[in-house]
């Protein structure tokens, strides 16, 4: 009993030891509950920070917020003022002047003129690079291209490169002289196999690769430019595979490196660059001609400032069928790297998705290998597909599929960049393009004030402008800064970019070969303008010379004259004038309303065999210097008119017009892009204001430069249909 008694717990004491225990095992959970709460704070915090500091790093990449309702042109050396830009030797981001937005929204518009039955099949994508949303694509590039631990550069390395498949057909002995260079050539398992010829049992091959579009199968054909061994077996392909569109993205000549070459550092492997390089021979007539058993007849050429397109009819022997064929040919390419804008790629890609039928065979793609500037192509317009229909954008998983149809598409990581800049242009910028026969109800609808916003499609559209509109940075116009050339600028503000500048050629003693002007494209023709200030006391000489140097046939001027900003009559008046080795000779003026119309002959006096030229001068003065725009659009309209006719009676639509206002800028803009305008509509029955101003700023941000200015070219569109 007693021992009973000594191994037995009292049941108050067992009850106090339980609470006990139970107090100490809660203590220990609330302590690890509240241990867990601190950690994650603290890691809450730490994540709410580094989001923080990358937010704001992006946007001192992106640069500081500036007013949207006019675009800046100040130069600037600092940092902040590099928009869009992600370093400062970028030149295909989007270094624009910001508009009133921390960020813009990135829409990609529908296209009005295009039905799409898309297939169904699955695109391809890869965890580790997963697809990104159209609305995060300013922000991923901006962050990629500042390439910290991974950017453009390992993104692009890690890219499939070189053969990834069999192309045993290709490297057959009887098929080596097809290719043009050895090492772009065509994968077995993708390439075009042509119908044998009789007694030919090699003549199934050509070097071409069936490519998947965006939920289409072989929409494109990548091929190399053809050869002269190549030609009929290249028009076999066409007819065989009932395709209505030819992508040229490469000039038949070019100066640069050589296609299937590799670059380590500065080092260059293979063949040293030529001075002229045959990239593609020419293969389509310019009348008719008959390339083996396919007859092919050209029925209209239209030539644009950027690329020119050729309609053609096709037919084979032995067939009653006749197929219409056109050849869409980018020829504004550089020779070196990419172009600096996507702007006039992006109209190009638009125009070839317009006019090719939907029930066609694939759009053959070339350039001269296929393979580089082939595959940017085909990328950007698959992407653009995907980013209207899905709101994302996969590039590198694009590119990677389209590597593994055919070897090397997307060549360079520098292709690989501008196919990004190219698609992020696109979805800021959208389609806007109108139909002429709907340009009168579409207008109304976006210049109609929202009364909630107090804004309207159109003034969005302006401001979109602005945000897209590349910065001016001082390296862009190192020329123009340099000490000798201060006194030729009216402003330091307003100074060409190097890229466009017309260098003086005529000699004049020790005077320099720069004026501050800038070539300009029109619709139709490269280098169409010449923009410029109205001359300086000690540059009428070298203005004279300017018209002669470059071939103008006509001078429009847009300001007023005024002693007090020195801006001086620059011409003869019913006399004969010397401006350094020019000689201006007056033959005749009259005056039409708003517009004074001189003629005089001009000759070098410096080489007086070349003979004399016939320019004409139009001063309207009809634009009061303290208005925007002018209080007529039908006496602006003459100008047009008579520069028009000039032009088709005088100089074959061959010369160049000079065009100026006191610095060369918003007024001189809106001349330029309401002829570029009056162009489109003749020649392609659409209007697209957005994108003439666009492709004038990618060259001087200050054309075209307020809301008011940017209105009235839409007005002057609306006034030209009128007339007709």
């Amino acid at each position: 009993a007693s021992t009973q008694n000594s191994n037995t717990v009292e049941p108050e004491k067992q009850v106090d030891s339980t609470v006990k225990m139970a107090g100490v095992i809660a203590g220990l959970l609330m302590f690890i509950i509240i241990l867990l709460g601190v950690m994650l704070t603290i890691k809450r915090r730490k994540l709410a920070k580094k989001q923080k500091e990358t937010q704001s790093g992006a946007q001192r990449e992106m640069g500081p917020v500036a007013s949207a309702e006019k675009p800046t042109t100040k130069l600037s050396t600092s940092r902040n003022d590099e928009g869009f830009s992600s370093s400062s030797q970028d030149i295909n981001g989007f270094n624009g002047s910001r508009g009133e937005l921390s960020q813009p929204t990135l829409t990609i518009q529908t296209h009005p003129y295009r039905t799409c039955d898309p297939v169904e099949m699955s695109y391809p994508r890869d965890q580790f690079q997963p697809a990104i949303r159209v609305a995060d694509l300013l922000q991923h590039i901006t962050q990629m291209k500042r390439g910290q631990g991974y950017g453009f550069k390992e993104e692009y390395e890690a890219l499939p490169e070189g053969q990834t498949a069999s192309w045993d057909t290709a490297k057959e002995d009887e098929n080596r002289n097809k290719n043009r260079y050895g090492n772009i050539i065509s994968y077995d398992h993708s390439r075009v196999r042509l119908l044998v010829l009789d007694g030919d049992p090699h003549s199934d091959y050509i070097n071409a690769n069936y490519i998947d579009g965006y939920h289409r199968p072989r929409h494109y054909i990548a091929t190399q430019g053809p050869m002269q061994e190549t030609v009929k077996d290249f028009w076999r392909m066409i007819w065989q595979e009932n395709s209505a569109s030819i992508v040229m993205v490469t000039n038949l000549v070019e100066v640069g490196r050589h296609p299937a070459e590799h670059t380590v550092g500065n080092a260059t492997l293979g063949r040293a660059a030529s001075p002229g390089m045959v990239k593609c021979v020419r293969y389509w007539p310019d009348d008719t001609e008959v390339y083996g058993d396919i007859k092919v007849t050209l029925i209209e050429t239209e030539p644009l400032a950027e690329y020119v397109i050729r309609t053609f009819t096709v037919q084979k022997k032995g067939y009653h069928e006749i197929r219409e064929l056109r050849l869409f040919h980018f020829t504004s390419w550089p020779d070196h790297g990419v172009p600096c804008y996507a702007t006039g790629l992006l109209g190009f890609i638009r125009q070839v998705k317009f006019l090719n039928p939907p029930e066609a065979g694939p759009i053959v793609v070339h350039c001269s290998a296929g393979a580089g500037r082939t595959g940017c192509f085909i990328a950007i317009d698959t992407m653009l597909d995907m980013a209207e229909n899905e709101g994302v954008v996969d590039i590198f998983n694009c590119v990677r599929e389209l590597r593994a149809q055919r070897v090397n598409l997307v060549q360079t990581e520098e292709q690989y960049v501008f196919v990004h800049d190219a698609i992020l242009e696109a979805c800021l910028c959208g389609n806007t393009a109108i139909p002429v026969c709907e340009f009168r109800s579409l207008y109304y609808n976006i210049s109609r004030l929202d009364p909630q916003t107090n804004s309207s499609q159109i003034k969005d559209e302006f401001q979109t402008l602005n945000i897209v509109t590349p910065r001016v940075r001082p390296e862009d116009c190192s020329i123009g800064l340099l000490p000798r050339n201060h006194d030729k600028n009216r402003s330091m503000d307003v100074l060409p970019l190097d890229r466009c500048l017309p260098f003086l050629i005529s000699v004049d003693g020790e005077s320099s070969n720069y004026i501050n002007a800038a070539l300009m494209d029109s619709h139709k023709q490269p280098a169409a303008f010449v923009v410029t200030q109205h001359p300086l006391p000690n540059t009428v000489a070298d203005f004279w010379r300017l018209v002669f140097d470059y071939n103008c046939s006509s001078v429009v001027m847009l300001n007023e004259m005024d002693t007090a900003q020195l801006c001086m009559q620059y011409w003869p008046e019913k006399t004969s004038g010397c401006y350094g080795p020019i000689q201006v000779e007056f033959v005749s003026a009259d005056i039409d309303e708003d517009i004074i119309h001189r003629i005089f002959r001009i000759c070098n006096m410096a080489r007086p065999q070349d003979g004399y030229r016939i320019v004409q001068h139009l001063q309207y003065i009809g634009w009061p210097a303290y208005r925007d725009t002018p209080p007529s659009k039908r006496s602006l309209l003459k100008v047009v008119r008579r520069l028009e006719k000039w032009q088709e009676q005088y100089d074959g639509r061959e010369g160049r017009t000079v065009v100026h206002c006191l610095n060369g800028g918003g007024r001189s803009g809106t001349f330029c892009a309401i002829c570029s305008v009056c162009e489109m509509i003749q020649q392609q029955n659409i209007i697209d204001v957005f994108h003439i101003v666009k492709t004038l700023r990618n060259n001087k941000s200050n054309m075209v430069e307020t809301l008011e200015q940017y209105k009235f070219v839409y007005e002057v569109a609306l006034e030209y249909l009128s007339s007709f």
